[in-house]
């Protein structure tokens, strides 16, 4: 049995974290990067500086001929965007965590290369041990990419689109709402003319307890012990904050009853 042609030839649609880190990463493992596109152009421009490749800002001014064509923009953009698309010879995948597989029916090759991290455009990720979740509409196009996403990261597996919806879920749990709580307890602080960073070694030592025991174990606080007296004072000094007060209590009495009933 011949093995798959790797791909070789990238085209990046979409400009923002996500295209940003893969192409990069692309550039670096000696992948062709062809075009980027994105509607904007000082953007295009930018990540096209940074690759080598060429900018565009119209869909059909698109190489036909590249071996993979990577969509990487907002989740409720990918099926509006694949259906302008003209026909292409190569790979049409997209790199969301949410979308179905069948947005990119149209395409006769065509998968999803889902890379499970958080992305900022100023902060550099170790792809290494990044998850990859791979799914495609063939064996050999599935066989491409899961040789693609081998060439970044030593984890890659197949995911399918609905374990791949409950996949991204778990991950804003994890990722997107403490963020959001940071914020708020960022705001929280500076109102009481207290730093931040005071917290940060707690944030730290909370992600690393993480790679190291399962969540129920590492659990601790007030609402762990079941200790009231500490929660009532709690909610006693976010009286003037109703909206932190109120997760407050709903995510206090998730743990209270997870431990005490």
């Amino acid at each position: 049995m011949s093995r798959p042609h790797p791909i070789q030839s990238v085209v990046v649609i979409g400009s923002g974290n996500v295209a940003t880190h893969l192409a990069q990463a692309f550039k670096e493992k000696g992948l062709s990067l062809v075009q980027v596109y994105s509607p904007t152009a000082a953007h295009a421009e930018e990540l096209a500086r940074k690759t080598g490749a060429q900018p565009l800002t119209r869909l059909q001014q698109l190489n036909t001929d590249a071996d993979l064509y990577l969509i990487s923009i907002s989740d409720d953009q990918i099926q509006s965007l694949s259906e302008h698309l003209p026909p292409l010879h190569g790979i049409v995948a997209h790199t969301s965590g949410i979308t179905a597989l069948a947005a990119l029916h149209r395409h006769r090759r065509h998968g999803v290369f889902y890379p499970l991290q958080t992305f900022s455009k100023n902060r550099e990720v170790e792809l290494q041990n990044v998850p990859f979740c791979i799914e495609a509409g063939d064996d050999d196009t599935a066989d491409r990419l899961s040789g693609l996403a081998a060439q970044l990261s030593s984890k890659v597996y197949p995911v399918s689109t609905e374990k791949r919806k409950q996949l991204h879920l778990a991950a804003v749990l994890v990722n997107n709402f403490p963020t959001h709580l940071y914020h708020l307890a960022q705001t929280f602080l500076e109102q009481q003319e207290l730093d931040f960073d005071l917290l940060r070694p707690l944030i730290t030592e909370t992600g690393a307890k993480m790679l190291e025991m399962d969540p129920d174990q590492a659990q601790t606080g007030p609402a762990r012990r079941g200790d009231r007296q500490a929660l009532n004072l709690h909610k006693e000094l976010l009286q003037s904050q109703p909206e932190i007060l109120a997760l407050y209590e709903l995510i206090s009495n998730q743990i209270v009853r997870t431990y005490h009933e």
